[in-house]
């Protein structure tokens, strides 16, 4: 039950492959009553319905779903993974058997296609045809599964889709082949029927990898919410399931435990690993009084918290909703393939018939002449090259940019990488290395050693940060530090030649609150009655920060730099790197806003982020890019992950893309003014099924030649 009375219920629907199919399955819900509300996310999967009623109705939703063909399963259901992981093994088997058999049908070809008869003999030719059938039937059978099972399940449901003609073609390419085969025709084309399984089963299973991973994302972030929480009653403690916390339970949180929920400190100190909401490395001290947020790491001491939120109404339930809600825009990005595909089923097959009226009805010939002329239509007209235009492409694109360090998730990461006009940057992790270092010049040996002897024994990013540069001098050599002891959010301290030692905060350290300003992170250390050293620290650029922000300007994109840290830190990185637009002290939903904002203005937007924080930006950006540093939410959120300390893979990607659209629509072109040619002449009888045969191969050599170019330009 939502806030505003309504229900709502999800599903995870598998079997969707096009715009086409989104729309079905919506409709499908949406006839019970105008005022249900359905929306399938093409990425995740995930049918998400608002309705009225009662409750057995969203059992009807899901049979009548299950009735159009599409697989129907509970969210958070284990069978879901299960046929998840199912169908993965099953695409891939079905890739291997038609890529091994389209190997060795192409060899067969080789002898078939460039010797005579007269040469060959009739006998060797029909053995060689036996055998290509012996390959190639149990192959369409095996591997055109996918297909078939698609089709065979919109027909039933007296539906259509775009595997439909697609099981046309191969049924008719290969019951020709087979005839030809039995009485000793000539015209045997099983090379392109299993060439055309092939590569139609790489874009699947592209589409399908893209889909699980978005799916995957979300649900392994949830799955936190999994586990079990101490909770607190009088004097006693007992382990509830965290998906059953409810506003007002007081819960216990150990030293290295995530925090189960939303909710106030109610007693105790720690510092508190805050990465996963503001994105920046440095934790904060959480005391009684203080919010902390689900999913955060307590680092040092136990707090007690008093729950505030239901797990489905935390911080971390609110960015897997925007995540969703985010990715549901991507799919109005329909595939180029997809787009072909739609403007050649119609065509293809009316074209495809009309010839076979016009020879038999019209013309006077024998239906056999018909239908030769109406299969060599279908022939000529294959989409082999249409299937290949983007994948191709996309393989070579794929290795160019694997080669350096960059690796593309999504299939059409490219197409919508060449269209961007706003870079949107974080600015800890992304701009810079997220890996704070000393900076300050005129701290002294000795003093450095000290402090390292005692920083050696924490986990804290600055503390590692001293014992860093101290590792860096020569023949470094640690002192024995005695009773050592943490404070929880100031510092530690122990003792060493009779004296306290202490590394922290500023009024741990004895320090005033203006002493030494200098805008920078810094740590103090102060050795018994001796003065007190300050250590600064700063968080470096990468080192081709400048030189990328620059590039990007250059092409007309503008950069702008969103960040969770301090305004003043934010427009000091913004300035060394150029970039104009910056903003500071920015919640995940600030930043979320700020896209859709840009969106709403008509931009196309890249955002490149490595946080739980960025996480439903990467998700709302048109194309998203994440280190390889960068937490697991967050690369499975984007597009694209690069790894290295450099900023230059952007660029790489960002030029890739755009040489990857020209190649792609120059292989469009090509495929249909091949088609513009070839069909109005088969469709007059000038071509034999074997010239077709060879017209359509021909057509696939020159869209993956021209794909090889891309190559050229590495």
């Amino acid at each position: 039950m939502q806030d505003d009375g309504h229900k709502a219920v999800s599903y995870i629907v598998t079997g969707a492959h096009c715009a086409a199919c989104i729309s079905k399955i919506e409709n499908a819900v949406r006839q019970y009553d105008s005022h249900v509300s359905a929306r399938l996310n093409f990425s995740t999967g995930r049918l998400n319905v608002v309705f009225d009623g009662q409750d057995d109705i969203a059992n009807d939703y899901a049979r009548d779903i299950a009735g159009l063909g599409y697989g129907v399963h509970p969210v958070f259901e284990d069978k879901a993974e299960q046929e998840a992981e199912r169908e993965n093994r099953f695409l891939l088997l079905c890739l291997g058997v038609a890529g091994f058999a389209a190997g060795n049908l192409m060899l067969l070809s080789i002898g078939l296609w460039t010797t005579s008869i007269e040469t060959m003999g009739h006998s060797t030719r029909e053995f060689l045809h036996w055998i290509s059938a012996l390959i190639a039937i149990p192959t369409i059978l095996f591997s055109g599964r996918p297909f078939f099972r698609s089709a065979l399940g919109a027909l039933k449901a007296r539906q259509t889709n775009m595997d439909v003609p697609i099981a046309v073609a191969l049924v008719l390419v290969s019951g020709m082949s087979l005839y030809e085969t039995a009485y000793g025709g000539e015209h045997v084309y099983f090379d392109s029927a299993v060439m055309l399984i092939f590569f139609l089963l790489i874009g699947r299973y592209l589409d399908f990898r893209a889909k699980r991973t978005a799916r995957g994302a979300a649900t392994k972030l949830l799955d936190s919410f999994r586990g079990f929480a101490t909770v607190v009653t009088g004097r006693s403690q007992k382990r509830v399931l965290i998906s059953s916390l409810k506003p007002g339970m007081t819960v216990l949180v150990a030293a290295g435990e995530r925090i189960a929920a939303d909710g106030v400190v109610a007693d105790g100190g720690s510092d508190v690993d805050m990465s996963l909401i503001t994105g920046e490395t440095m934790p904060q001290a959480a005391a009684a009084g203080d919010h902390v947020f689900a999913g955060t790491l307590n680092l040092s001491s136990s707090l007690t918290v008093r729950v505030e939120k239901e797990t489905e109404n935390t911080l971390l339930s609110d960015i897997v909703r925007m995540m969703e809600l985010a990715e549901q825009g991507h799919a109005k990005y329909t595939r180029l393939a997809d787009k072909a595909a739609r403007l050649y089923t119609p065509f293809v097959h009316g074209f495809a018939l009309i010839a076979f009226i016009v020879w038999w009805g019209m013309l006077g010939a024998s239906w056999q002449v018909s239908a030769m002329t109406a299969i060599t239509v279908l022939i000529i007209t294959c989409p082999c090259a249409l299937g290949l235009a983007v994948p191709v492409v996309q393989v070579l694109a794929s290795s160019r940019l694997m080669q350096r360090g960059v690796y593309l998730k999504s299939g059409d990461a490219l197409e919508r990488m060449a269209g961007i006009d706003v870079a949107v940057f974080d600015k800890t992790g992304t701009l810079t290395t997220g890996r704070p270092s000393l900076v300050t010049q005129d701290v002294k040996r000795k003093e450095l050693a000290l402090a390292a002897s005692l920083a050696r024994h924490s986990k804290h990013p600055l503390s590692q940060a001293i014992v860093a540069a101290y590792e860096q001098k020569r023949n470094p050599r640690y002192r024995k530090v005695e009773d050592i002891k943490t404070v929880s959010g100031s510092g530690m301290a122990g003792q060493l030649d009779g004296a306290e030692l202490r590394i922290g905060n500023r009024a741990f350290c004895g320090v005033g609150p203006k002493d030494g300003e200098t805008g920078h992170m810094e740590i103090w250390m102060r050795h018994g009655d001796d003065d007190p050293v300050q250590f600064c620290f700063e968080d470096p650029l990468r080192p081709d920060a400048q030189a990328v922000i620059a590039a990007l300007k250059q092409n007309n994109i503008r950069p702008v730099l969103l960040s969770g840290d301090r305004n003043d830190i934010v427009a000091d990185v913004a300035a060394a790197c150029g970039i104009e637009t910056a903003r500071g002290q920015q919640t995940p939903q600030d930043k979320y806003e700020y896209l859709e904002r840009l969106k709403a203005d008509g931009h196309c937007i890249l955002m490149v982020g490595d946080g739980l924080n960025d996480a439903a930006v990467l998700a709302a950006a048109n194309v998203s890019v994440a280190p390889s540093t960068a937490i697991d939410i967050a690369q499975n959120t984007a597009d694209i992950v690069f790894t290295g300390s450099a900023l230059q893979p952007v660029l790489d990607v960002y030029d890739t893309a755009q040489k990857t659209g020209m190649l792609v629509r120059q292989n469009f072109a090509l495929a249909i003014l091949y088609n513009i040619i070839a069909v109005p002449v088969a469709f007059a009888g000038f071509v034999t099924p074997l010239i077709a045969a060879l017209a359509m191969s021909g057509s696939s050599l020159v869209v993956i030649a021209n794909s090889f170019r891309l190559r050229l330009r590495a």
